[in-house]
């Protein structure tokens, strides 16, 4: 993978987390109604409606493996997921990052990938895999205030976690959808990772270019943008998903295992 490519943007598009073009941070009213639940019977009827306008949670839970790949400067990323066990590999010319169940592992004997793979590893499908992967358990719902952007309201699910779920059960989550359609439009998110502290600045995702894979509907590309507290001011990065494809079938076992010569990052 080549290595100027590594340096500048593995690092800069891991969540745009530390960037400080973002100059307020976000207010959020108290919540009117908070949800907990595994069962997708109690999910929140709006949350219900938003993933059925994405082809439905049971259309989603019908496939075993999602694959899609990620262009970057000179080489191309291809990212496998479990969709059942959450194993996932990332795979690029000159590095593979996985997570085989119990651990993370990196195979980087260039060095060329600069990034924190425990971070990394699943970070870009859990923003493909929206709204679906904010089904999962151990997820708390509740009502927030509408996203105001050109002249639109967008009403809104704040998502956050239980104790211990997760690397960093301190972050929340905001879905703001279409009101029309109830299609995700955009998502709201904090990081806390490495701080422990909960943070109230919120990035933003504009989720507005889609497509349907085997009836379930995905982002095509996503844009962060630029923001001063909820003021939504312009794009600032697109990241596009390509060759996507889901599939009922489970990889070859073994596949997420980590390989003879790749270096233990974290045991569970």
């Amino acid at each position: 993978m080549i290595k100027k490519s590594i340096i500048g943007i593995c690092l800069s598009v891991l969540l745009f987390s530390c960037k400080e073009n973002t100059k307020k941070e976000e207010t959020v009213k108290p919540e009117k109604e908070t949800i907990e639940t595994s069962n997708p019977n109690d999910y929140p009827d709006v949350f219900k409606k938003v993933l059925n306008a994405h082809g439905g949670l049971n259309a989603w839970k019908e496939y075993s493996l999602l694959t899609f790949e990620i262009a970057k400067e000179g080489y191309t990323e291809k990212h496998s997921i479990d969709l059942k066990s959450r194993k996932d590999r990332v795979d690029a010319p000159e590095y593979s990052i996985g997570f085989g169940g119990k651990n993370i592992w990196m195979l980087n004997e260039k060095h060329l990938f600069k990034g924190d793979p425990v971070f990394f590893h699943n970070l870009y499908f859990y923003f493909y895999a929206m709204p679906f992967v904010l089904a999962d358990n151990g997820i708390v719902y509740s009502e927030t205030q509408d996203l105001e952007f050109k002249g639109v309201s967008y009403p809104g699910i704040k998502i956050n976690f239980n104790s211990g779920v997760g690397t960093s059960s301190k972050d929340n989550y905001y879905i703001h959808y279409n009101p029309e359609t109830y299609k995700m439009e955009w998502l709201g998110y904090t990081v806390t990772y490495r701080s422990g502290e909960v943070s109230e600045n919120v990035k933003w995702i504009h989720y507005n270019n889609w497509q349907t894979i085997n009836n379930v509907v995905l982002p095509k590309s996503i844009s962060w943008y630029t923001y001063e507290g909820r003021n939504l001011i312009e794009p600032d990065h697109v990241l596009e998903f390509k060759n996507a494809a889901l599939n009922s079938n489970s990889i070859k076992e073994g596949y997420f295992k980590m390989p003879n010569n790749a270096k233990l990052i974290n045991a569970k």
